[in-house]
């Protein structure tokens, strides 16, 4: 059967802008912006959203572009608008255990309450109090308080007095001491040398006496130690009792306030209660001398044990929480502690913890990057801990290797309820379904973005509805509906497929970006197709120099490739490469020698380590089916070679398969193979040509080469037939297949494919496997017939030549 030529409709979808429904896409702008082609991956992420049973967090894989991360975006948004805003959370000073703050959640909005009326109180409670304690009332008892306790030191003084005139001494207070000195019988002070020169016994009784004074001062001060206390426990209890109303009036009216239902309202209402404890403990530091700057010190640091660490703050919050954490270092995801340095010690307090992203999402949705995440270790292993237990710690890791002491600090640990969205890609995930399995059970809601979808009416409309969102989300001119059906078409070329669309909508993005570009540049205030097709040749142009020096050294004669002619066991195929911004096809001689021998089929390439495993199974494949198109001649006398001719980077897939194929037939066979066409294809065992990628870019970069070097009309390219499908060339490739200045050709067999390069019938073999003697492959079969009687008859000559050599002569 021979190879079918194409018509110019077969190599091109062509949409026609009247079968979209608008003039422009002004009239999209309000329509709603689907899930363009996925729906799986749509109805994955809302159940996943939906769901709130634990562990059903997603995993959303995709290639990039396909907007995987605007579309879970918004579907988050979508359903966070459902659900009830979460608490606040709080840090409190702990007064039993300042290194380990309290958590406390409160509903929405009291976070801020709390902090504000806490504030409220302490500067009330700075004018209130002094003002209590030196009122009048407050002022008389204590100088009550304070005159009992001077009426009962002046008794015991008087008494110790008397005890020391009774023994001779006079008794007075010199600067907080008691100092006492011996008296003569006038009650004059007597000197040294006045003592010494009394009797012995006066100087012992006298010594005596100033034993016995010594005593009772002790006695004298054992008893008023405990009175000054007591007068202090009354004035400090005098001074509470001032400022318990006060206190007690302001806490309570915190309580009031706080009127909703709080799940942790037992925490809060201990901790109000050591609030008030504390501050009736230290009323003495509200009442004193202005200048005092140790006692204003101590009222600072007691004050700032009630202030409230309001971490997380959802008041105003419409819903719950969605947050999208573009970097997600450890302090930003989980939190932080703050330190400062004070005395070459790090410092700090429950005031300096600071919340990060998994605990701003509580109650919501929190997207991460994969890739982002398993750039620091750290953070890795902090979110597996967080996802088995669900509870989160605030540490700061880096604190236990700085070079000065630091103060720790363990904040409560809370519970965090987040649905957790990582974006990743498809070998990612099953990367991570390796390395960690236990991660799938947290992650029980897969989302999968296909990368291309089948196109239709309505998938055509919602591109269009996206070409009129993002006009308008960027301020651009909107598109004509020949615009549209040209940016459509492109998508169906990005998806090598005339059936089905490119998912990858950020190329698509770019398109109408550089194509309104295009139309500003002219002074245009719509899109028009021209427009679209400047901005694609224009971005050709920016991309396509790698391209264009390899064709300027095909066209110099520097890579060997010839354009017209025949010749045997040469052929010229086709190859794509891919640089990651921009892909294109290139021609490549593969040649092909054949000889008698029992070497079998030699890759050259993989001989020298330079194909990969694809290229060598497409050749072992193409050995195996030589193999069995002439299995009569079983098992073959024959050493062949095939080489990728000036290839020095390396050889991967099998796309080269046929051409192959078709040059060691043609190095069998002796017939020539037509240079002016180009091959492309795999091949399987039984000789049916396969389809393969980039079919597109590998007939265009043929059409420039035949272009650069001179169109005939007998140039052209043998793809396979299963690939017409993917067809969407360049509208200069179908313009000169039009005026009949370039073919394209396909082929269901190998047999179609030789009969069109060689012109010779490829030949069915009889009953005996016999080919006809003319046919391609009888020709083959007839060489391959002689290289296995040369085979035979080499040990014959051998031998015979071995027979007839002249024994050694004697020396």
């Amino acid at each position: 059967m021979p190879t079918v030529p194409l018509q110019p409709a077969d190599l091109r979808l062509a949409i026609d802008p009247a079968t979209l429904d608008f003039a422009d896409t002004r009239e999209l702008v309000d329509e709603p912006l689907p899930w363009i082609g996925q729906a799986r991956a749509e109805a994955a992420a809302r159940f996943g959203l939906a769901m709130e049973a634990p562990d059903y967090n997603l995993f959303v894989l995709g290639e990039t572009g396909s907007g995987r991360t605007s579309l879970l975006r918004q579907a988050m948004r979508e359903m966070a608008a459902q659900r009830r805003v979460p608490p606040d959370l709080c840090y409190l000073y702990n007064f039993d255990a300042p290194e380990r703050p309290l958590a406390l959640r409160l509903p929405a909005g009291e976070g801020r309450l709390l902090r504000q009326s806490l504030a409220q109180v302490v500067k009330v409670l700075q004018e209130e109090i002094p003002q209590r304690l030196e009122g009048p009332d407050c002022k008389a008892e204590a100088a009550r308080i304070e005159q009992g306790w001077k009426d009962e030191v002046a008794r015991l003084y008087a008494a110790l007095s008397a005890f020391a005139e009774a023994r001779s001494f006079s008794l007075h207070r010199e600067e907080g001491r008691m100092v006492f000195t011996l008296t003569g019988r006038k009650g004059q002070a007597l000197t040294e040398d006045e003592v010494l020169a009394l009797p012995k016994a006066r100087r012992a009784e006298i010594e005596q006496g100033e034993q016995e004074l010594r005593a009772e001062i002790a006695r004298y001060i054992e008893r008023t130690q405990p009175l000054e206390r007591a007068m202090n426990d009354a004035l400090a209890a005098m001074r509470r009792q001032t400022a318990k109303p006060l206190v007690e009036r302001a806490l309570q009216a915190i309580r009031d306030a706080l009127k909703k239902q709080i799940k942790d309202a037992a925490k809060l209402n201990a901790w109000l209660d050591a609030v008030e404890a504390d501050l009736l403990d230290s009323v003495a530091l509200f009442h004193g001398d202005a200048d005092d700057a140790e006692r204003l010190q101590a009222l600072h640091a007691t004050l700032a044990r009630y202030r409230v660490n309001l971490v997380v703050d959802n008041d105003g919050l419409a819903g719950a929480p969605v947050i999208v954490e573009e970097n997600p270092l450890f302090r930003a995801l989980f939190g932080s502690i703050e330190y400062q340095s004070e005395n070459d010690v790090l410092v700090t307090d429950f005031s300096r913890i600071r919340a990060g992203s998994l605990l701003q999402a509580h109650g919501g949705f929190l997207m991460l990057h994969l890739r982002d995440v398993l750039a620091d270790p750290l953070v890795w292993e902090k979110l597996r801990r967080f996802l088995r237990s669900g509870r989160l710690q605030i540490e700061e890791p880096g604190v236990s290797f700085t070079p000065i002491a630091a103060v720790s600090l363990v904040p409560e640990a809370v519970d965090v309820d987040v649905k957790l969205v990582l974006i990743g890609t498809r070998e990612q995930y099953y990367e991570l379904q390796e390395a960690a399995p236990e991660l799938a059970r947290h992650f029980r809601a897969k989302v999968d973005f296909a990368d291309s979808f089948p196109a239709s009416a309505e998938t055509r409309r919602a591109s269009a509805i996206f070409v009129a969102h993002a006009c308008r989300q960027h301020g651009l001119p909107h598109f004509s509906a020949a615009a549209v059906a040209r940016l459509l078409e492109a998508s169906h070329r990005d998806a090598d497929d005339r059936t089905r669309q490119s998912a990858l909508f950020a190329a698509a993005e770019a398109r109408v970006v550089e194509s309104a570009a295009q139309a500003r540049a002219r002074g245009a205030t719509r899109v028009e197709a021209g427009d679209v097709d400047a901005a694609l040749t224009a971005h050709a142009a920016r991309h396509d120099h790698p391209e264009q020096r390899l064709r300027e050294a095909i066209v110099e004669g520097d890579v060997l490739i010839d354009v017209c002619g025949t010749a045997v066991g040469r052929l010229n195929g086709l190859t794509q490469i891919d640089l990651g911004d921009y892909r294109f096809g290139m021609p490549v001689r593969l040649s092909a020698r054949a000889f008698a021998g029992d070497a079998g089929l030699v890759n050259i390439e993989r001989e020298v380590e330079l194909s990969g495993p694809v290229h060598d199974k497409g050749v072992f494949i193409l050995e195996h089916y030589l193999n069995g198109l002439f299995e009569v001649n079983a098992p073959l006398s024959l050493s062949a070679s095939i080489a990728f001719e000036q290839q020095y980077h390396g050889v991967e897939g099998d796309s080269a398969s046929c051409a192959e194929l078709y040059a060691l037939l043609s190095a069998l066979s002796g017939l020539p193979l037509a240079q002016g066409i180009a091959v492309t294809g795999a091949v399987n065992q039984h000789g049916e040509v396969l389809p393969v990628g980039g079919v597109n870019e590998k007939i265009e970069g043929w059409f420039r080469v035949c272009e650069a070097m001179g169109l005939d009309g007998r140039q052209g390219v043998l793809i396979p037939a299963r690939s017409r499908r993917h067809l969407m060339l360049a509208p200069q490739v179908v313009a000169a297949v039009a005026v009949g200045r370039f073919q394209v050709h396909v082929a269901e067999t190998v047999a179609e494919g030789i009969e069109h390069l060689t012109g010779v019938a490829a030949g069915e073999a009889d009953t005996a496997g016999r080919y006809p003697a003319q046919s391609v492959f009888g020709r083959a079969q007839t060489t391959l017939e002689t290289f296995r009687r040369a085979c035979r008859a080499a040990p014959e000559r051998r031998a015979r030549a071995s027979t007839h050599r002249k024994p050694d002569q004697p020396a």
